[in-house]
Order: C-alpha cells, then sequence, then structure tokens
C-alpha cells in the first residue's frame, strides 16, 4: 500500500478487528475487486471462481483478528487467495473443462478484453494467458497486478509464499512463455496457409500439445515469424490497466459449502458479516472499480473513476460521416431503431427489415429490451472459434443454429476514407441482426484532439475519419447475429482500413455484454433489435446469391 493508502485501510483493518461493522463492510467492498482479479486471471475465469472468492473473503472476515499488521492486509489476504486456487488445484483432477462446464465458465481473458474493451497488443497479451499451464497463470495473476499497481514485488513474493529472489526467476521464466504465447495469438491472426492447413483440425481450445506445435511452426516459418509491428514488452502494455470490473451476476453467496442462500446468510451473520456486506456482495459490485475507454484506433487504454463526469459529449450517429470541421445536426436518442417505410411494401416470402439509414443511438443510460432466446444446437465455423479478417477477400463459412459475434477494429491511423462495408453472402436459411453491444458505438466519443475536435472509433481530426457509405447503419463495437442454417461473411477492406473478428457466441454472453453499461466503464448499455420474431432485422448487406466480387452486394437486403 501507498502511504496515504495505507493511513487510510490501517484505520479501517482496526476498526473491523474491533468489531465495527461499518469498517468490515468497507473492506470487503473495497477489496473484493482486487481477489476478484487475482482468482479470474489464475483460473482463467472457470466455473469454480465464485467459490474461490467466496472462500476466500471468509476466511479473510473468519480470520482478520489474527492479522497483527495491518500494512501487510493486501499480501495477506492475497496469499488467502493463492492457498485456495492451489487447494482446488489439489482437490481437481487435471482435466480439461467438458464442453457443458465450458459455457458455463466466463473465460477471464475474453472478459478482460470485452470489459476493458482492449485491442491491439493489449488484446493480444490478455488472449495469450489461454495457452499458459495452470501454475504459470497462478504466478502471471499476481505479476499482471504487480505491473497494473495493484501489488508490490514484496507482496507478490509472499503471496506466492517465496523469497523475492525466487520470485524474480519465476516471474522471468512466465514473462518468456508469455512471449511465446503472444507469438501464438499474432500467428493465428495472420493469414499464414501453412498454419491454416496446420490447425485445420484443431478444436480451438489452448492447450500444451498445440503450444508446442505452432511454437514449433513459428520457430521455422518465415511469414508468422516477420512481425510487421514493434513488440511491445508485456509489462508495458499492463501499466495503467484497470481491473476488469466484476461482472453481472456475480454473487458470493451461491455455494456457501453447499448450503442454501438463506443458510449462506445465516453463515455470513454467524462469522459477522452485516446486512450492508451480504448487499454488497450478494449484487453486482461495480462501482468500486476502475472503468476503462479505448483511444482511437486502439492505441492505448486509459482509465477514468465511474463517477467522473464525461469530457466530451458523444456525437449524433451522422457526425463520422462529414468533414470534422462541419456543423452536426442535433439528434433525439432513441433506444429501437427506425425500419424504412419500404419494409411494409415487402413480399410475403421475405422475411426480417432492414434498417437502411443511420440509427440513432440510444441514450447512454437506457438499458436494452429483453433480448428474445431463440434456440441454439450450436455454430460451427470454417476458421475455427475464432476468425480475424484483416485483408480483402478473406471470408468465413458460419453453419448451424445460434449466435455470432462480430467485433469491428477499425483504424484510421493506417488508413481513413471511405470504408467499404462487409457482406453476408450464399445465405440459407435465415440470419438477424438481434443486438449490439461492446459497450459502445464506434461514433461515441473517446477523447478529445487538441482543437477540440473529437476522437472517435472513427477516428479524428490528427488521422481522419473513416466514412459509411450514405445510409449505412453506424456499426457498434460487438455487432451480434443469430444464424440458422448457413451462410458466409466477407471481409471488403479496400477504401478504409478495419478489421473483423467472428467468434460463435451464445445467448448468454450476448446478453451480458449488452446489460455492461455505464457503471462498468461502457459508454452506454447495448442494444437489443431482435423482436423474437420474423420482423427482427437483418443485416443490410446480406443476399442468398454468391456473386463472383462480395463486395458488390446491393446495400438493401432482400431476403
Amino acid at each position: 500500500m501507498d502511504e496515504g493508502a495505507g493511513r487510510q485501510w490501517r484505520s479501517t483493518i482496526a476498526a473491523a478487528q474491533a468489531g465495527d461493522r461499518h469498517a468490515l463492510d468497507k473492506l470487503v467492498e473495497g477489496w473484493l475487486p482486487l481477489v476478484y482479479n487475482v482468482v479470474g486471471r489464475a483460473l482463467n475465469g472457470h466455473a469454480d471462481v465464485d467459490d474461490v472468492v467466496q472462500e476466500t473473503m471468509l476466511r479473510a472476515v473468519d480470520n482478520l483478528g489474527s492479522l497483527r499488521d495491518p500494512d501487510s492486509f493486501r499480501s495477506w489476504l492475497v496469499a488467502i487467495a493463492m492457498r485456495q486456487i492451489r487447494d482446488r488445484a489439489r482437490r481437481k483432477q487435471p482435466a480439461h473443462l467438458d464442453e457443458s462446464a465450458a459455457h458455463e465458465a466466463t473465460d477471464f481473458a475474453e472478459l478482460t478484453v470485452l470489459r476493458l474493451q482492449l485491442e491491439g497488443q493489449r488484446r493480444e497479451v490478455a488472449e495469450a494467458v489461454r495457452w499458459l499451464d495452470d501454475e504459470d497463470r497462478q504466478l502471471l495473476s499476481l505479476w499482471w497486478l504487480e505491473v497494473a499497481g495493484e501489488l508490490t514485488r514484496r507482496e507478490l513474493a509472499a503471496a506466492a509464499g517465496i523469497s523475492r529472489q525466487h520470485a524474480a526467476v519465476r516471474v522471468q521464466r512466465v514473462k518468456e512463455r508469455l512471449e511465446t504465447a503472444r507469438g501464438i495469438v499474432r500467428a493465428l491472426d495472420g493469414a499464414c496457409p501453412d498454419l491454416r492447413e496446420l490447425t485445420a483440425r484443431w478444436n480451438g481450445r489452448p492447450d500444451s500439445v498445440w503450444r508446442k506445435r505452432l511454437a514449433r511452426h513459428i520457430r521455422g516459418c518465415g511469414y508468422c515469424g516477420d512481425t510487421r509491428e514493434a513488440v511491445v514488452p508485456a509489462e508495458r502494455l499492463l501499466v495503467g490497466i484497470a481491473l476488469v470490473p466484476i461482472p453481472v451476476g456475480f454473487t458470493l453467496s451461491l455455494a456457501l459449502g453447499g448450503k442454501t442462500a438463506v443458510a449462506a446468510t445465516a453463515t455470513a451473520t454467524s462469522v459477522g458479516w452485516s446486512a450492508k456486506v451480504m448487499a454488497a456482495i450478494t449484487q453486482p459490485a461495480v462501482a468500486v472499480t476502475a472503468g476503462a475507454t479505448i483511444v482511437a484506433g486502439g492505441a492505448y487504454v486509459v482509465t477514468q473513476t465511474p463517477d467522473a463526469p464525461p469530457r466530451a459529449v458523444a456525437p449524433t450517429a451522422s457526425s463520422t460521416a462529414r468533414p470534422p470541421s462541419s456543423p452536426v445536426p442535433s439528434v433525439t436518442p432513441s433506444a429501437t431503431p427506425s425500419p424504412s417505410p419500404s419494409v411494409t411494401q415487402r413480399k410475403v416470402e421475405l422475411y426480417g427489415t432492414v434498417v437502411d439509414a443511420v440509427d440513432r443511438a440510444p441514450d447512454p443510460n437506457a438499458r436494452p429490451a429483453a433480448l428474445p432466446h431463440r434456440p441454439e444446437s450450436g455454430i460451427t465455423s470454417t476458421w475455427g472459434a475464432r476468425a480475424v479478417m484483416q485483408h480483402r477477400g478473406e471470408s468465413v463459412t458460419l453453419s448451424g443454429q445460434g449466435y455470432v459475434l462480430v467485433r469491428w477494429q477499425i483504424a484510421p491511423h493506417d488508413r481513413p476514407g471511405g470504408l467499404t462495408m462487409p457482406t453476408w453472402t450464399g445465405l440459407k436459411g435465415k440470419i438477424f441482426h438481434v443486438a449490439s453491444g461492446g459497450g459502445r458505438r464506434m461514433d461515441d466519443v473517446t477523447g478529445e484532439a487538441a482543437d477540440g475536435d473529437p476522437v472517435t472509433g472513427m477516428g479524428g481530426p490528427d488521422t481522419g475519419y473513416t466514412v459509411l457509405p450514405d445510409g449505412t447503419q453506424q456499426m457498434w463495437q460487438n455487432e451480434y447475429f443469430y444464424v440458422d442454417g448457413t451462410v458466409t461473411l466477407n471481409q471488403n477492406e479496400r477504401g478504409a482500413s478495419y478489421g473483423l473478428t467472428v467468434f460463435p457466441s451464445s445467448w448468454n454472453a450476448v446478453n451480458e455484454d449488452i446489460n455492461s453499461g455505464p457503471p462498468e466503464g461502457a459508454k452506454r448499455y447495448g442494444l437489443v433489435r431482435d423482436t423474437g420474431k420474423d420482423d427482427t432485422p437483418v443485416p443490410q448487406y446480406v443476399t442468398r446469391t454468391t456473386p463472383a466480387d462480395p463486395a458488390t452486394v446491393p446495400q438493401r437486403s432482400r431476403v
């Protein structure tokens, strides 16, 4: 702890040890996010995270009286968390999650990327964690927080139960393995034909066997080993990154020794937990961590406390389609896009509607409507668990019945100008545009240039702005679609630089994303477009044909 914070927490800890319920409340509310991040990263979001966090906090409260030095509270608390993580590992047989468990768990690497809106090399570091072994992830969970300023090296060593000298050696080894994993993530994001052939039978789940195979390929491959940008050391990328906010729905009262919620409340009361503490740990604790905002082009991340006033007013949906100096007309926010009048004239065999104009941004604090739950039998992708399309001519074919996430990464610092939209071709069955999320639209203000003009996800006055075709709907960071059949998504990048990352998803993931609004550091809540019926919007650029040039698909879909 720094000296100022140390004085604050010393008095709080002393008061809590003396039986002050208010001080105990403050300790729980203040330190729960740190414990959640330590455990979440160490277990990479395994379904046991809730149980381990819960057991850690209960043990800390129950043994608070034995803490002699308040200055050591943080390392003492993290050491308890690490013991619980190791105890859990000893109780479990080493085995991969089965499919059902994987669906129930929240991948912490993915949560880090989504909640903190990481892009570029910061996203690469977060996703590389998946490729580390359990023991390395445990130490990385501490080192990550050390670099981010949440722990000191002394506290890291104490929590790991090793000397500072030994900690230095082990951290260096983990950094080396993390760099290897970053190389794997970078290669999988590329377009090496040999690597694509090598991974044709890979199930998309990182493991030690595939880590060795991919690392061996990268070492001998001129394409994958040729880094096209300077690789920034991981520790420089992690500086200043906020704690990942505790997700909506996270509770500590679900499995207190297998007891019911009522029994859990009784147990918590018996160890001195007040009603306010129980309220804090049985509801989303989202107001106690810093938010994060992505700056134009994904250059870096800045953190801001949730209650800080916004520095700029978000531009209207049309502001990025005109020169920065042009006046921008005011638009009244609305949570519901307005379909074209021509929709009512469609033939009976056609389905869906089309948002064929720039739809209005909802109020940042407007919660989305309920998301209808459509049947999910699963989606298969020709690119596996994640397709990263950064060049014109790349495509991914999706088949099955379920939800798909398309994440936008616009890079005006590479090449601003007119954007050629991606297109959906060869549709067999149906596709709907069900929701928008990611905490922001791409035209939301993320900063301000020196001359006062807004900087958005579409660019800024220094680099230029990415411009949508007239009448094209403004995209959000995350766009969600529901596929029932087969369809191919084509990357038509040409006039402006952008990339698309495509993930098979789930209703649970969509629902969580769109409901993670401003309290979690996002710019706005998401938007539900799905009516649950056949009149739900379809993508603007979709066709049942397979044209020679996918970029020629008409903007107004007629499916």
